[in-house]
């Protein structure tokens, strides 16, 4: 099921000139705001699952997988094969929207992985080569089938870059997006988390939608991830999200699911909606079903197809490398049954960083599904408000969440950590103070258990008092 790799070598202290020349012209020449080359400033030139080597000839274990876009991890064998299959049969690579086999296949496939409540009577439009266009996509083609124009989106949300990707996002502000309460346990906007926390945030979003003073016109659509990713590693609650299901459905809107990093396995189930039994009437997918290479669809109930035709296209929807790659992803995800591998392990990792938790305050959560995991860092001697004090228990749970503060310094100091130790994670969460870990599906036990005994050392380096 996993390649078995070599452990990372010891890192060496001298970057090589190469190195250091290549990051020195990225600097000079790339714009302002790239992102992952400030915190990690490594050159890869190979990689093979889990492992990546720089040229500087350090080898790292990657827990970024490309944003979550390498379900197999760098290189793997059978997206090679299926790639090198296509270049070898002469076929055409950029064929716009025609039918070809390959895109025949990719669909088929992914098909067959749906929940059959939208596989039975789903449509596909083929979007441009990345998440954000799918969103886009999506919130089109609501908006031209009801015939209405606002949308329902939460906080902490993130959907992508493009315009109308950033009005659904938590950090933008749009008059046509009102914003509901995402539920969680840690930082729940009720102060009291669990399933009185997610009760309030449901009881919220109906009386938003029936109260006809809410200045809330009736909207095209609902778009929810079924775990925030870079909102903090946040799982909707099942109940929850059957809720939104079930307030959706009764007022005809129709409810989109971003599935871009949650989808092929990665939260221990194929489709991270397939945990709580919805079927969405739309789902947005990217990353991971193009086998590490672009591509961006949009599968909805054919109710909606009210598309004319031209009303979405986009040049390059008809990556025919992408297509296979991603075909040949999807199968073997399904067939190796990583989706519950993905469960097992992280179920496992999860129990493990809990138990670091328990020795180390500046952990102030530990949180996830499958291998999309999160440790949130606190600062454990800041003073809190006193409005942040309980006065006295409540909730199902017994108790006031008491949230401390967040720790992004000490997050960037992880990270650095981390890479020192040749592993690579990235941050996320409303205040950069979450240390997220998106591993590939194939990882062995024997990986698993050096990704966090070296996140466990970095933590001890950075959280010491010589280094705060």
């Amino acid at each position: 099921m996993a390649v078995t790799e070599p452990a990372p070598a010891a890192l060496s202290t001298e970057p090589s000139a190469a190195h250091e020349g290549i990051l020195r012209r990225q600097s000079a020449r790339e714009s302002a705001a790239r992102t992952y080359a400030r915190a990690l400033p490594i050159v890869p030139v190979r990689a093979r699952g889990l492992t990546i080597e720089g040229a500087d000839g350090r080898r790292y274990l990657d827990c970024l997988s490309g944003a979550g876009t390498l379900a197999l991890g760098h290189n793997h064998p059978v997206v090679l094969e299926a790639i090198r299959k296509v270049l070898d049969s002469g076929a055409p690579l950029h064929v716009l929207d025609l039918a070809t086999p390959v895109k025949d296949a990719f669909t088929t496939e992914l098909f067959r992985t749906l929940p059959r409540g939208l596989a039975d009577r789903g449509r596909i439009q083929f979007c441009g080569p990345a998440g954000t266009d799918a969103v886009e996509a999506a919130l089109k083609l609501v908006r031209t089938a009801t015939g209405r124009d606002g949308m329902l989106a939460f906080t902490g949300a993130y959907h992508g870059m493009t315009s109308g990707a950033l009005e659904a996002s938590g950090g933008a502000t749009d008059v046509r997006v009102a914003r509901l309460p995402y539920p969680q346990d840690y930082r729940c906007p009720f102060g009291i988390g669990g399933a009185d926390g997610a009760e309030l945030a449901a009881r919220w979003t109906e009386s938003l939608l029936d109260d006809t003073k809410s200045g809330v016109p009736h909207p095209a659509g609902m778009i929810l991830e079924p775990v925030q990713g870079e909102g903090g590693v946040i799982p909707a609650p099942d109940d929850w999200l059957r809720r939104m299901r079930e307030i959706t459905e009764a007022r005809a809107i129709p409810l989109i699911a971003d599935e871009v990093q949650t989808g092929v396995g990665r939260t221990g189930a194929f489709w991270a909606v397939e945990h709580s039994g919805v079927v969405p009437d739309v789902m947005v997918l990217s990353k991971a079903i193009g086998g590490s290479l672009p591509l961006a669809v949009v599968v909805y109930r054919d109710d909606l197809d009210v598309w004319q035709p031209g009303a979405h296209a986009g040049t390059f929807r008809g990556n025919q490398l992408a297509m296979a790659a991603g075909a040949a992803t999807l199968a073997y995800v399904r067939e190796n049954g990583l989706a519950e591998r993905a469960r097992v392990l992280g179920d496992h990792m999860l129990s493990r960083l809990r138990d670091l938790a328990a020795g180390h305050p500046c952990i102030g959560d530990v949180r996830g599904r499958g291998l999309m995991i999160g440790v949130e860092l606190v600062d454990p001697a800041a003073e809190l408000p006193v409005s942040a004090v309980p006065v006295e228990p409540v909730g199902l749970l017994g108790r006031r969440v008491r949230p401390l503060p967040p720790a992004p310094e000490l997050a960037a100091a992880v990270q650095r950590e981390c890479l020192r130790r040749g592993l690579i994670v990235e941050l996320g969460g409303r205040h950069s103070s979450v240390v997220r870990l998106l591993p590939p599906l194939t990882i062995t036990d024997e990986q698993a258990a050096a990704i966090l005994d070296r996140l466990a050392d970095a933590l001890s380096a950075a959280a010491s008092p010589r280094h705060v």
